[in-house]
């Protein structure tokens, strides 16, 4: 099995650029990406078990892997919630999939988004990790628009090994991830190692 163009990319071209850039003395020092993980959640929609079949079909044919069923942990009145009801789809991608969907995702589903301006900087949890949500499956070009029974959203969370968000930034921007705010994380970021 050949190697996805963007692992060769990683290894051939982003792992010099963030050893010159942040002063890595080590190839094994550079972060690196590990999991990919695209989970659902149906919880709103009425007919919840229909919405998660859905959502898990929809998910399948977006990664190509067969997403596992995710179920309420405790019962919710309010909502019409009972324990153990199945609530979401989620799947997690490593190796080659994970290369293969996030080329996908940087060159041909961003870009499919109405009034694409790049995505958001700022969603990094403090460790390096980056998650964006998706409102609608039909920017994925796997998806067949007339074949749409519903609106599904989808939560998209990248995971690297970086121990810092400005590491994982640095990471998925050599990577190609279509940032539009840049100038600005770049400014927060400077501010706060000033400040420390």
């Amino acid at each position: 099995m050949s190697t996805p163009a963007l692992q060769q990319h990683y290894k051939d071209k982003v792992i010099p650029a963030l050893k010159k850039s942040q002063g890595y003395t080590n190839s094994h020092q550079v972060p690196r990406l590990e999991k990919i993980v695209v989970t659902s959640c149906m919880g709103k929609a009425p007919d919840r078990k229909v919405a998660v079949d859905d959502a898990v079909n929809e998910i399948q044919k977006i990664t190509g892997q067969r997403p596992s069923i995710t179920f309420s942990k405790k019962a919710v009145a309010n909502f019409k919630l009972r324990e153990g009801e199945a609530l979401g789809a989620r799947v997690t991608l490593r190796g080659a999939r994970m290369w293969e969907f996030l080329h996908r995702f940087i060159n041909v589903t961003a870009p499919n988004i109405r009034d694409f301006r790049g995505i958001s900087s700022k969603s990094f949890d403090g460790r390096g990790n980056y998650a964006c949500g998706i409102s609608e499956q039909s920017i994925f070009p796997e998806i067949e628009i007339d074949q749409i029974k519903r609106t599904i959203g989808f939560d998209l969370i990248f995971v690297t090994s970086a121990p810092t968000d400005a590491e994982g930034r640095a990471l998925l921007m050599e990577l190609g991830m279509p940032f539009r705010d840049m100038k600005k994380a770049n400014e927060v970021e400077a501010e706060a190692v000033a400040a420390n």
